[in-house]
């Protein structure tokens, strides 16, 4: 075992592995509510889609870890489920049905281009200054998640002053939250195997103590049946000229999304090689393009890699055996749903706010004195974060980056892989339904 996960190679043991594992988990659990919630906006079934959730999760965490080795987690992706929902099913009115339809037929692409290395190939051409913006815009997006669901933050978009305030520190929540925050950031000054770990339970127990969160009223419950959603995907239904623009932005934002997670939380994991690629990086892209085709089967919407993952990470996670970890505690989640979702956000949104902050370290190997460097760098930065979305961060990285090269004179840097991913970011700024969001 551990000579398969190459303990020794990459200084890990089984303690900081499952360490790792479980924080990673408890850092990303919310997703079984949060998921087949937005989903169900949409119409899809909301028991049979947390039953889906946690089949996706599992069987794409558990190919990261068998198959590509990794310490990452895959699950149904926040932002494509909402696009799913709200722009897909109810603004344009198209069923749900039709967009799990496209959701599969995104995957199978993916697969195919995945075993053909095709993504690996493009992967490979992006430039190293937005590589290190990933890590970077990924950090700042993990904070703001972490900020706004803890409550220390908070977001009015109908206000003339400004759309994110701060929130009621004075009351039980965001203290809690600033409590957990700042035990971790002690125990990890102080050294303290499992930190984050600790930060997160320790919160959650004073939660519950002081009646901020609930207590789980059981220990263990049967699963959901799948049967309102196994199989009830309409793919013939989505293979249709008027949905081609709703596939292609599937399939552009899954694209970019899982690119950027995957060379972002791995720059942290200090998996990248001398020339900042991932090594075997099609194995970690097949496995999300496997669970996106389980998950649409299933019942859920566009699966990856999670940018939670990074939580795991700093808690020591190396290897795929972390992994393993991780998708087991996913499938006890078929039984135990009740104690592990008891886990508040108060306690793991401060977690977040630490792994964004130690996520903002590559920022200092962007060379602020090229221009044409900088300005696509810190654009893909910031729009991570301020969009809410990974992909449009990247792809205006993309667009931007060719075309200043050119403009300073420097095209002959540009390689075609580049263009691809100029061409597709593009696309995805042309067709994505702005007025139907």
């Amino acid at each position: 075992m551990r000579r398969f996960f190459r303990f020794d190679e990459l200084g890990t043991d089984y303690r900081r592995e499952i360490v790792g594992g479980i924080t990673t988990f408890i850092a990303m659990a919310y997703i079984i509510i949060v998921n087949p919630a937005i989903l169900a906006q949409g119409g899809i079934p909301r028991d049979a889609c947390t039953t889906a959730t946690i089949v996706a999760a599992a069987v794409g965490t558990l190919l990261m870890a068998i198959y590509a080795r990794r310490p990452f987690a895959v699950a149904p992706y926040m932002g494509e489920n909402a696009f799913i929902a709200f722009t897909v099913c109810i603004g344009m009115g198209y069923s749900w049905e039709k967009a799990l339809g496209a959701v599969f037929i995104g995957g199978i692409i993916f697969v195919v281009i995945t075993a053909l290395k095709i993504r690996s190939w493009i992967a490979a051409a992006i430039p190293d200054s937005l590589k290190r913006s990933f890590a970077a815009g990924i950090g700042l997006l993990i904070m703001f998640i972490g900020l706004n669901i803890t409550g220390i933050i908070r977001v009015d978009p109908d206000t003339v002053v400004g759309p994110v305030k701060i929130g009621m520190l004075s009351t039980t929540g965001p203290l809690l939250s600033v409590f957990g925050l700042l035990l971790i950031c002690v125990l990890m000054i102080r050294r303290v195997p499992g930190a984050i770990l600790i930060g997160i339970l320790a919160t959650t127990v004073l939660s519950h103590v002081a009646g901020a969160s609930e207590w789980p009223s059981k220990l263990a419950a049967a699963p959901p049946s799948l049967s309102p959603t196994l199989f009830k995907l309409d793919i013939a239904g989505a293979l249709t000229l008027d949905f081609l623009p709703v596939i292609l932005v599937v399939f552009i934002l899954d694209f970019v999304d899982t690119m950027g997670t995957l060379v972002g939380v791995s720059a942290r994991a200090r998996l990248l090689d001398k020339n900042l690629d991932l090594p075997e990086l099609e194995k970690p892209m097949m496995a999300d393009a496997v669970a996106t085709v389980a998950g649409a089967v299933a019942g859920t919407s566009t699966t990856g890699t999670f940018i939670e993952s990074a939580a795991g990470i700093e808690a020591g996670a190396r290897s795929g055996f972390s992994s393993v970890v991780t998708a087991f505690m996913f499938l006890l989640c078929l039984f135990f749903a009740p104690l592990f979702v008891s886990v508040p956000a108060v306690a793991y949104g401060g977690a977040l706010i630490v792994v964004g902050f130690l996520m903002l370290s590559p920022v200092r190997e962007i060379p602020f004195d090229d221009y044409s460097e900088l300005f696509p760098s810190v654009a893909t930065i910031v729009l991570m974060s301020f969009t809410y979305n990974i992909g449009f961060g990247m792809a205006a990285g993309f667009v931007m980056y060719p075309l200043f090269k050119i403009v300073a004179g420097r095209g002959k840097e540009l390689s075609p892989g580049i263009w691809i991913l100029f061409a597709v970011s593009v696309l995805l700024f042309v067709f994505y339904p702005y007025n139907r969001t």
